[in-house]
């Protein structure tokens, strides 16, 4: 099964879809390519208008709530590297991700925040979505996200 097949199954099974567009906020690129390398802008969990689970993991919203907020983040990052590179099949790996969680003062599960953002990675790239990672606490998101993700790839 090739990545872009896997990438829409997992979409399916999620119950998620982007077909009305990943909205952009601003005068900045949401990738840029540099010979093999692709940039992500940092993404947030929306889905069409609306943010999921807006606001602050452990204390307006729960670990699992903020794991699925991060798979989204993943998806959207998925989607725009397929848009550029125009296959999912065309991604060598994911070198870098970066997951910004906006935290509580006592929230310290970043990492499992992170955590299912590389497993969407690894399921629809395979061991081409096995990446080095930053997962960091913030105060304070856009939007009230309650996670923010950027990544690096790399194309065949």
């Amino acid at each position: 099964m090739s990545c872009d097949q896997q990438f829409i199954g997992v979409l399916e099974q999620l119950g998620y879809s982007f077909e009305a567009g990943l909205k952009r906020g601003g005068d900045y690129s949401a990738t840029v390519r540099d010979g093999d390398n692709i940039y992500v802008s940092g993404q947030i969990p929306r889905i069409a208008d609306e943010i999921v689970n807006p606001g602050r993991v452990g204390a307006d919203i729960s670990l699992s709530q903020a794991q699925e907020a991060a798979t989204i983040c993943a998806l959207r990052c998925l989607a725009l590297l397929q848009e550029q590179a125009g296959s999912l099949d065309k991604i060598k790996a994911i070198v870098r991700m970066t997951v910004f969680v906006q935290s509580a003062d006592s929230f310290v599960d970043q990492s499992e925040v992170a955590n299912s953002a590389s497993h969407i990675l690894h399921r629809v790239l395979g061991d081409a979505g096995i990446h080095t990672r930053t997962s960091v606490g913030v105060y304070q998101l856009p939007k009230n996200a309650p996670v923010e993700i950027d990544l690096i790839a790399v194309t065949k």
